[in-house]
């Protein structure tokens, strides 16, 4: 009983936070889409991490590190690394490009680059981002709903519905500054709660030295490389290590984190809202893969255990039930911290890319949010996908799609719209088919979708003898 009272008493505060944004919401697109860029560097930086460590996080990675082991530091190494390096050559640009252009939705900053009008290229585009969004939205709803029902025994459609009803209640209410407002609020507890987790986790096994000593008992599990890598040696090490940047660079291509970005209220702050942002994200990304290495100790494999299950059944053995109920509110605060960035996103798309007459009705606006979030959560009930494989599809599917236009744009280069439309289905194209002939085990599907995007601007501008327009 108290861990359904302290699971929703922080439900409840997250909903309140959002519901008070609605006293700052002039009612306008772009307030509703950009907060009217007025958004502070903290408050920035603490929604991106909340939005990029989302449902992924609590349940995607650290049930992968639960199975691979040690060489899961690679991962978070090369993420955090490729972030980082994304965020030096975007984040600013980007939110200049924002003002410049008066666009709403990241899709219609791409199509609209210094003066450009690529509207075709923003339909298509839209499209792709629309069906992608939905995808990863859907993802962090059913992770959501594996938390609950490890805890509660609830049935798994509960905590989609739940968490769908959440996050249409307080974007309905205040756009993306009620997410912004609510994914703040929801970093601080999804931090507070790993951390706990991980200090009794660790003091149950007798310190730092008893938990080396546990995990070292576990055969094969603190090796550095995984075992099945593509390529044997340091040729498959580097492979490996690489794809995970590129996993890491590839958030330049992910709407619903940009967009965090897009709302500073001053691009001059963007230094301070890094300083944020990569401090949490790095705190946040350690502990967790720690709890998912510690959790092999206290869940063995038995072969027919779901990995993604590991935090919220290791939280079940090892706290009192006050403290599980901010465990599951953390797991829960994180799917739907990404999800409402992801509807929000999804509504921009269809409401001001894809559709031939912008919308700006607020009645409009918000009928598009409910229909969204109506499909996601159809998409969540449906699916019978790992939280992690539809994520890294989603993420790698934008990525391919965008990352290589944002970076010519960003260089200085001016495609024409068929150059832009192109590129763009070369990289998802790639994408798609790296991971059905199972090539990912070789390296991230990403690197060779924006790989692929780029070479066919290179070979399009060979042909038209280097001119800028190609």
């Amino acid at each position: 009983m108290l861990t359904i009272v302290s699971f929703l008493g922080f439900l409840l505060l997250f909903v309140l936070i959002g519901l008070a944004s609605v006293i700052y919401n002039t009612h306008h697109s772009r307030d509703y889409y950009l907060a009217s860029n007025s958004v502070s560097a903290w408050l920035v930086g603490l929604s991106a991490v909340a939005t990029n460590n989302s449902g992924y996080m609590f349940i995607g990675v650290i049930g992968y590190t639960y199975t691979v082991g040690l060489s899961a530091f690679w991962v978070m190494a090369g993420w955090i690394s490729g972030d980082f390096i994304a965020s030096y050559i975007v984040h600013r640009r980007l939110r200049e490009m924002t003002t410049e252009t008066g666009e709403v939705s990241y899709i219609g900053v791409l199509s609209n680059w210094a003066g450009k009008n690529m509207r075709l290229y923003q339909n298509l585009a839209a499209l792709v981002c629309l069906v992608l969004l939905l995808a990863y939205a859907a993802a962090q709803l059913l992770a959501g709903s594996k938390a609950l029902h490890v805890l509660f025994d609830w049935p798994l459609w509960s905590g989609v519905v739940a968490g769908a009803l959440l996050v249409v209640a307080y974007c309905l209410a205040g756009g993306i500054r009620a997410s912004i407002w609510t994914d703040a609020a929801q970093s601080i507890v999804m931090i507070v709660a790993m951390a706990i987790l991980l200090w009794v986790a660790v003091a149950n096994l007798g310190g730092v030295s008893g938990a080396y000593q546990q995990l070292s008992a576990v055969p094969d599990y603190l090796n550095w490389f995984p075992e099945d890598m593509a390529l044997p040696g340091a040729a498959g090490a580097v492979l490996f290590a690489l794809g995970w940047l590129f996993a890491g660079f590839s958030v330049a291509g992910q709407p619903h984190i940009m967009v965090r970005f897009m709302t500073l209220r001053d691009s001059g702050e963007m230094k301070r809202a890094r300083i944020w942002y990569y401090l949490w994200f790095t705190v946040f990304y350690c502990m967790a893969t720690l709890v998912g290495l510690l959790s092999r100790v206290y869940l063995p494999d038995t072969g027919s255990f779901d990995a993604e299950l590991a935090l919220p059944t290791m939280a079940l053995e090892l706290l009192p039930p006050v403290l599980v109920g901010l465990i599951l509110a953390g797991i829960f605060a994180a799917t739907l911290s990404t999800a409402d960035s992801l509807v929000l996103s999804s509504s921009a798309a269809l409401s001001h890319d894809l559709l031939p007459g912008k919308i700006e009705r607020p009645l409009y606006i918000k009928g598009a949010t409910l229909l969204v979030t109506a499909f996601a959560m159809g998409w969540a009930l449906l699916s019978a996908q790992s939280v992690f494989g539809m994520v890294v599809m989603a993420w790698s599917g934008l990525a391919s799609s965008f990352v290589p236009l944002l970076l010519v744009l960003i260089l200085g280069a001016r495609p024409t719209v068929a150059t832009a439309i192109l590129m763009s289905a070369a990289g998802l194209l790639t994408s798609l088919l790296w991971r059905l002939f199972d090539l990912h085990n070789l390296v991230y599907e990403g690197l060779s979708g924006i790989l692929a995007g780029l070479l066919v601007y290179a070979l399009i501008r060979g042909l038209r003898g280097g001119e800028s327009r190609a």
